[in-house]
């Protein structure tokens, strides 16, 4: 019998303490060379300060022991873990968007030493090498803020392989792809580990966890539940793992054929985008929008929400016809949209909670000098965080220190406080965990029971199945399909979306 590969890293009785709370209690953590391995727990499990210690962001309590390739480390810095190969690509990347593909791959080369000329073919062969261990190519000269989030991703892994990383850790890496290139990315993690490089992945997408990783450390609460193999483990039990709690999985579809229609859509066009979309969501309905890269559907999104034109065809909402300028129209018509893009799009990160969840109802609490009312404002507020059960410690925290989960609550308090009559949820739950998903759809059904429309986008296809009433498939813009989840199971709706 073979071996088992040594250690990348090993961590044993690590603590950590912030202002008098225990984000971290005696926590054991171990990665071999060449293994994928998952490190899982809900937002606010301890995750990242497990991350931040390993890679000398924050030092740990005394008594903890830290080894690295073989080696005990009595105190780690960000420097030191740079040089013993520890890489992590965090959510947002970190990578600079006016800069070229090169020059974001190979910028290390170009740090720590003085000022000199830069040799554009050295930065293009030091970052075509590091793609080619990839196998991929990208076009070097590229600006980065032209590319697709799943090619930044592979721009931060080439950066990683450029500063000899040996041991890297992906912070939600595939939380804004698509399933396709979601299988991309994973092919490319296959390719780091069977060339020894140990990859520790972070996702709250379950089944891609328990497909590509072979062991994955559940965290709850700061403690250690345990280290589990993924053979033979199932979503579910890790969901019980990570919460402590079961989830309902009984899809929720019911029969809304005979409610007053809200949105209908015939024919609608735009040019290269999609094409005669026939469309009806009805008062208290929930209608998933599936499919694969390029259907078109963040595209329809952004047309019912006037945030393009559309070249063909009709909007019809609550039986009048409707041509939106712009978003501003569709707020006025009684349309929402919540961006798949929370960070960009939904919310301003600095700003407060209180002025997040405001800012798309100022006039209704502006009072008669033009002066917003502290009462009014207080008051929405205090209501919408009560209604969806957002925690946060103050309403004047920026909304940037919560939970993904409790800030996609904020942008759903953001735009039901217009009031809408169809709500558009795109993506709705990407980058936030298994516990606060099924807190937000709670909510979306709740919703549709008071008799909100909500047209729901999600490449996540047991997303759509287990929580609409009917499920649209998309695909070249077009839509294909239409399916009762009551009566088609859920392995036949993923071979019509991904076969």
């Amino acid at each position: 019998m073979a071996a088992d590969p040594p250690f990348a890293l090993r961590l044993s009785q690590v603590s950590k303490v912030f202002g008098g709370v225990r984000a971290l209690d005696d926590i054991a953590f171990e990665v071999r060379v060449g293994e994928v391995h998952c490190l899982a727990g809900e937002n606010g499990c301890g995750k990242s300060t497990l991350i931040k210690i390993v890679t000398g962001v924050h030092a740990p309590e005394p008594g903890a022991r830290m080894e690295v390739f073989g080696e005990t480390v009595a105190r780690m810095t960000p420097d030191a873990a740079r040089r013993a190969g520890i890489a992590v690509i965090w959510q947002d990347l970190a990578l600079f968007p006016e800069m070229t593909v090169a020059e974001n791959i190979a910028i290390e080369t170009l740090m720590g030493r003085g000022p000199r000329l830069v040799s554009h073919a050295r930065l293009h062969g030091t970052a075509r090498a590091a793609l080619g261990r990839l196998g991929v190519e990208l076009d070097l000269e590229a600006r980065l803020r032209t590319l697709p989030i799943a090619e930044r991703q592979i721009v931060a892994i080439a950066r990683a392989l450029v500063q000899d990383a040996r041991l890297i850790f992906m912070d939600e890496p595939t939380a804004s792809l698509t399933q396709s290139e979601t299988d991309s990315l994973l092919a490319i993690v296959r390719t780091l580990a069977a060339r020894g490089v140990a990859v520790v992945f972070v996702s709250h997408r379950l089944a891609e966890v328990l497909d590509i990783c072979e062991r994955v450390t559940v965290l709850r609460d700061g403690r250690l539940v345990g280290v589990y193999p993924t053979q033979g483990m199932t979503p579910a039990r890790l969901t019980e793992l990570m919460t402590g709690r079961t989830f309902d999985s009984v899809v929720a579809a019911r029969d809304m054929a005979g409610a007053c229609p809200v949105l209908e859509v015939r024919g609608l066009s735009r040019n290269g985008e999609f094409e005669d979309i026939d469309l009806v969501v009805r008062a208290g309905e929930v209608v998933g929008l599936t499919g694969l890269i390029g259907a078109g559907r963040t595209e329809l999104g952004h047309a019912l929400f006037g945030m393009t034109r559309p070249d063909r065809g009709t909007i019809r909402i609550e039986g009048r016809d409707v041509a939106f300028r712009s978003n501003r129209d569709a707020i006025a018509a009684g349309v929402a949209y919540v961006s798949e893009d929370r960070l960009a799009l939904g919310l301003i990160q600095p700003q407060s909670i209180a002025d997040n969840t405001v800012m798309s109802v100022l006039r209704r609490i502006t009072g008669p000098a033009g002066l917003i009312s502290g009462r009014a404002k207080r008051d929405l507020v205090e209501g919408w965080i009560r209604d969806l059960s957002i925690k946060l410690g103050l309403p004047e925290d920026p909304v940037a220190t919560l939970s993904g989960g409790n800030q996609q609550r904020v942008v759903l308090a953001k735009w039901l406080a217009t009031q809408p009559r169809l709500l558009i949820l795109d993506s709705p739950t990407v980058g936030v965990d298994v516990g606060a998903r099924a807190g937000i759809f709670r909510i979306v059904r709740r919703l549709a029971e008071q008799g909100l429309a909500i047209l729901m986008i999600s490449d996540e296809v047991p997303e759509v199945h287990q929580n609409a009433d009917r499920v649209l498939h998309m695909a070249q813009g077009r839509i294909l399909g239409e399916y009762d989840p009551r009566r088609t199971p859920l392995p036949a709706l993923e071979e019509a979306v991904y076969g």
